[in-house]
Order: structure tokens, then sequence, then C-alpha cells
């Protein structure tokens, strides 16, 4: 059985155009797979800021751009009629440029978490999702206009459209307007230790176009929706600084020396400075005597921490430290005592010492 071409087709003719699409083809594997690939070592090494963000928006771009270049080729060699040939050009410039839209708007929301997160530690994805749709957007009406599509209507429509959709969409227009009050004003930031007025607390992961997550201690999250979190009250532990004054009460022995208790506990709070905040060794932890207790003297000590968190431990060691310090210097922390009269069948009281 013989194969037979149809009348008037010339397989010579359809040679270059092939030749096209298979050079792009090999073209984009090489592309892709040897030269984009070393390329990204050498910039790695290299450690130029952001060059990662570039070479994750460019995945796969390099093997698309070839094989669109060979079909462009193709498509200007092939014995096609013009009106086929230039509905094909029309597709495959639709392709690339949506492909460069798609670069452009990852390398922009990339950027911008760049940026913010080191400069302002600014919860970024809400900008970034935006700045995002915005290229894409922008990218979407310049493929229209280079097509031919009249563009004009097509905006007036979605501006009348957003009217009728802002009036359904109310609730997630109040939470994206609050997302952006919360972030510009900066309230709150990626990396905030917060505590709501609902009991609530934790840090601020993530702000987004509808709510904020909070990851709590024990590693759980909170949703909050941007309006609730934009009108809560609320504690953020880390404005206006992120250094806190740690406070703790102690008690002494009435029969203590008071100038060598104020001595021994700042002396054991420079220890735990020095183990968990070194850094800010230089605000020097005090005491201050306030209250004559039933069995002790009272004090307050304050040292600085470096955040909120740090609390915890920064009380669980100064506690093992001070206690014993304590019994090596023979400070008493007394123990509480009261005295309970109890009345015996109405005849005599008897005095009880509890300790």
């Amino acid at each position: 059985m013989n194969f037979e071409f149809p009348k008037g087709v010339d397989i010579m003719q359809w040679i270059p155009p092939i030749a096209f699409i298979l050079a792009g083809l090999f073209a984009g594997i090489i592309g892709e797979k040897v030269i984009f690939k070393k390329l990204k070592i050498f910039i790695t090494k290299k450690q130029i800021p952001g060059s990662e963000i570039i070479f994750q928006s460019l995945h796969r771009m390099t093997f698309i751009w070839f094989v669109i270049g060979g079909f462009f080729w193709a498509i200007l060699s092939s014995p096609l009629n013009a009106n086929i040939t230039t509905v094909l050009q029309k597709t495959v410039t639709i392709v690339l440029l949506y492909s460069v839209t798609l670069v452009l708007a990852r390398l922009t929301a990339g950027f911008v978490n760049f940026f913010l997160s080191r400069t302002e530690r600014i919860s970024a994805s809400l900008i970034s999702n935006l700045a995002k749709i915005a290229v894409l957007v922008l990218g979407t009406l310049i493929i229209l206009q280079t097509v031919g599509i009249e563009i004009t209507p097509i905006v007036t429509t979605l501006g009348i459209g957003g009217l009728a959709v802002g009036l359904a969409l109310q609730d997630t227009l109040a939470n994206l307007f609050s997302g952006f009050y919360l972030i510009i004003s900066k309230q709150v930031r990626t990396g905030d230790y917060v505590k709501l007025d609902a009991g609530h607390e934790g840090y601020v992961t993530d702000i987004t176009w509808r709510n904020t997550t909070i990851r709590e201690i024990s590693n759980n999250f909170i949703i909050v929706p941007n309006s609730k979190l934009a009108s809560a009250i609320f504690i953020n532990y880390h404005l206006p600084a992120k250094e806190i004054t740690l406070t703790m009460n102690v008690g002494v022995g009435y029969d203590s020396d008071l100038e060598q208790v104020e001595r021994v506990t700042v002396e054991v709070a420079k220890e735990v400075m020095q183990e968990i905040a070194p850094e800010l060794i230089s605000n020097e932890p005090y005491i201050r005597f306030h209250t004559f207790g039933d069995s002790s003297i009272d004090f307050t000590l304050y040292m600085r921490v470096s955040e909120f968190f740090d609390q915890r431990m920064g009380k669980h060691i100064f506690v093992k430290k001070l206690h014993k310090r304590y019994q090596q210097e023979r400070i008493q922390i007394p123990f509480p005592i009261r005295d309970v009269y109890v009345q015996n069948n109405g005849k005599e009281d008897s005095a009880i010492e509890l300790n």
C-alpha cells in the first residue's frame, strides 16, 4: 500500500516549517536544561539579591519562548494562505505576550514581597497579590489591543459591573480595605506578637485580602477577618519596640539585709540577661521594694528581654537561679503564715499557726 500526498501539496515546502519547529523544541530543551540551569548555579553562588525571584519567574519560560520562536518562523515559511497565516501569527503573538505578562506579574509580586519584608516587616500577601493582578489585567488589555480588539467598551463595562459587584461583595471589600488600613497604618506587621481582646494571642504570619493569620504558641492558626481586627482592641507587644520589660514579684523575710537582697537579685538578673538577651545588657535590671507583707517584704524586679515570648524562658531561668543563690546567701523566702482562731464549744479560743 503506497501513501500519496494530496495533489497540489509539495512536501518540500513543509520541510522548512517542520525544521523550524524541531529547532525551536531542541533549542528550548537545551536552553532550559543546560544554559538556564548553569546560569542559575552561577548567579546563586554570587548571592545576588533577588536572583531566586528572577529564576522562579522565568521557570519553564526559556523553553516556551524558544518553542514560540520556532512556531513563528515556521508560520512565516509555511505555504499556508494569507488568512490562515494571519490567524496563526496572532495566536502565537497572544501566547508570547501572555507569557511575558505572566513573568512580569511573578517578578512584581516577588519583588514586592522581597522589599517589603526586608524593610518594614509588612505582610506583603495583600499588596503583592494586588500588584500581580494589576499587571495581569494591564497585560490582558495590551494583548487585546494588540490583536485589534477595542478595549474602551470593555473598560467601561468593567467599571459599571464593578459597582454591582461592589454592592454584592460589601463584606469582602470591607475586609480588603481594612487590610490596607492595617498595613498602611503599620499597626500590625509580620512577626508581631499580638493579643486580642477576645483573649487570643500569637504571632502575625500574614495579612491577605480577606483575613489576618495569627499563629499561636501551640502552633495553631487563628483566622481573623481584617474588618474585625481593624475594629478590635488588641495589644501589639512589638510596638513601639520589640523589647519589653519582664517583671517578677518576690518576697524576702523581715530579718533579711535588704542591701544584700538588692545586690544579689540584680546580679542574678544580669546573669539571666546575659543568657537570653545579651544585646540588652546595657539596660541594667533593678528592683523596687514596695510592700510590708504579712510574712515578707515584697519587691518587684524589672529586667529587659528581647521580645514578649522571651518572658517565659526568662522567668523560668530567673526563678531557678534566684532560688539557688538565695540558698547560698542564706536569704529566706518565707512561707505564708496565718493565725486562725477556733472557738471550742463556746468556752475557750485556741490559736493555731499555719505555715
